[in-house]
């Protein structure tokens, strides 16, 4: 992993020499520098992950497309979404927010006494003779981060006022690899909020916790990808993919329980599907069915979640008050 680190390093140093520093004095914020290096970090994963989407799953979405449709203002939507996540707009919001937070809830835990573990060096003893444990790291915190994800996904679809928030995401009825951060920002940073409390709670580097969003968030991009893509009755089991996840978006069936109104679904695991296998929520038998919400149905009542960004993140307001 190293040489892998290293040309990132270098990447990220220039990048932050030749624009991302001279704004920084420009603006008279000399004194962020180092938290403007992190960010340029952020800025370089995201940039990365664009190319590899545009370059990579695009052409997949135009192989094999399960449904065709234009360019709609929902997908439009879809791509605002995605760039605000990706060039760090919404990274940064979180850093003036949600940092300050967890620096002082840790600082004062560390004063009573109390402090995180380093779970890659508890769990060592149990890869012995592994050389790179680099690797070996970076796959335990995939396998932590994806449970706890599991866990979130489950609350998101089982308590009625995080459901309000997190229809956003399921109200999308052309999906697409841009769906995958589609999501009420109040959502996200609850999300966010538990990840990074769970990172520094488990010691993970900052180096390895961007690497480990940097592929959960590529995965999950294939995985909404508008692709008619199985990866056979084993790889289905082993790593989620479009048809896995699709299941998951259908409506009256991935993400509701039996009735109208009532919560419930299956495919919850945003990456390895094990956890939806252990915890029985699980679906194998799903094709590639028509996504979205039940209740958007004409026969339904046709509720209105709304097309554009405002609209869909006002209205998701309004669900979460009773008011929508």
């Amino acid at each position: 992993m190293t040489p892998l680190t290293d040309a990132f390093g270098q990447v990220q140093q220039w990048l932050f020499e030749q624009a991302v520093q001279p704004v920084m004095f420009a603006a008279g914020m000399g004194n962020l520098l180092e938290d403007a290096y992190a960010a340029t970090g952020w800025l370089l994963v995201g940039l990365i992950q664009l190319v590899l989407m545009l370059c990579l799953i695009a052409p997949l979405q135009r192989w094999r497309p399960v449904e065709y449709f234009g360019f709609d203002k929902g997908v439009r939507a879809d791509v605002i979404y995605t760039l605000l996540h990706r060039l760090g707009v919404f990274r940064v919001a979180m850093f003036f927010s949600v940092e300050p937070l967890l620096d002082g809830l840790f600082g004062q835990a560390r004063v009573l006494g109390l402090d995180g573990v380093q779970l890659d060096a508890e769990m060592a003893p149990w890869w012995p003779g592994v050389t790179d444990t680099a690797w070996a790291s970076f796959v335990l915190y995939l396998l932590v981060f994806d449970l706890v994800d599991y866990w979130i996904h489950r609350g998101q679809h089982h308590v009625n006022r995080w459901w309000a928030l997190h229809a956003v995401h399921h109200s999308q009825r052309h999906m697409t690899m841009w769906s995958d951060n589609r999501n009420h920002l109040l959502d996200d940073v609850i999300r966010d909020l538990i990840i990074a409390f769970t990172a520094r709670a488990i010691g993970v580097p900052p180096g390895q916790f961007v690497a480990v969003v940097a592929v959960t968030q590529l995965i999950e991009n294939l995985s909404h990808a508008n692709a008619r893509l199985s990866f056979g009755w084993l790889g289905e089991r082993l790593l989620v993919g479009p048809k896995f996840h699709r299941l998951h978006h259908a409506i009256g069936l991935g993400h509701e329980g039996d009735k109208p109104g009532s919560l419930g679904g299956c495919n919850f695991a945003v990456l390895f599907p094990i956890w939806d296998i252990v915890f029985r929520t699980a679906r194998f038998d799903g094709q590639f069915a028509a996504t979205g919400i039940r209740d958007q149905l004409p026969q339904q009542g046709g509720r209105d979640y709304g097309e554009g960004f405002w609209a869909q993140q006002w209205l998701g307001l309004k669900r979460l008050i009773g008011q929508g």
